[in-house]
């Protein structure tokens, strides 16, 4: 018999959107920020404040968030499985009727489903419910922690790139590098991210530029509008 594994990448969703996430939101957000004031013809040193300040407020809002946000999903989870819990605890027969109506509803026959809602209830009840009934798996389980760090340090290695070009690059070509190596960066991030978890690069690659790209021009049209007032 010939082995065949098949190298499936959904495990990685849950880490992969925060790191992208907050990346992403790291170079669009800390590049528009240095293109904005740069184009309102503030001085470098201005620029730079700005863009530490950006970086520094944006990694610990996008901590925040992901806490709140995973916080929350977890909190339902928890509340779920505590009802589970009570139902197996005071209404057995019935969780085991629900579940094998699951499996049966999947292609099973009738009699099989029921066995095998027995085996696996008879192994691990609560783990077979919240699987099979309510949709949690370790795989795609709320974790705040993780979610936090990994935002609030993928949103500084992503600001830290737009942030390091303007220190580099003169004050006449800081607008036009800035967006030119962010948009590199952006290019790059989403294919990257793409290829980790299987989807079309060029596709995830454009998508993430375009909208890098539609951000940067607005915040550059608004520095030159105040800019020009001022």
């Amino acid at each position: 018999m010939q082995n065949h594994t098949e190298h499936h990448k959904s495990h990685r969703t849950g880490w992969l959107r925060a790191a992208v996430l907050g990346a992403n939101d790291g170079i669009v957000s800390t590049a528009s920020l240095i293109i904005g004031v740069a184009s309102a013809e503030t001085a470098q040193s201005g620029i730079l404040l700005a863009g530490l300040a950006g970086l520094v407020a944006g990694a610990m809002s996008m901590a925040a968030g992901e806490y709140v946000s995973v916080s929350s999903q977890a909190d339902t989870e928890q509340a779920d499985l505590e009802l589970e819990k009570n139902a197996l605890e005071n209404h057995y027969a019935a969780e085991r009727d629900e579940l094998a109506a699951i499996y049966e509803g999947r292609g099973l026959e009738p009699a099989l489903a029921l066995q095998v809602a027995e085996q696996l209830m008879a192994h691990d009840a609560l783990g077979a419910h919240a699987r099979d009934e309510i949709g949690i798996t370790d795989t795609m389980k709320a974790r705040p922690i993780q979610a936090a760090v990994s935002s609030a340090a993928t949103f500084t290695i992503g600001a830290l790139l737009p942030l390091v070009t303007a220190w580099l690059v003169p004050g006449g070509w800081l607008v036009t590098m800035v967006a030119l190596f962010s948009l590199v960066f952006l290019a790059i991030l989403g294919g990257i991210a793409a290829h980790a978890g299987g989807a079309p690069v060029i596709k995830a690659a454009s998508r993430v530029t375009f909208w890098g790209a539609l951000a940067m021009a607005l915040t550059a049209g608004v520095g030159l509008v105040f800019g020009i007032s001022a």
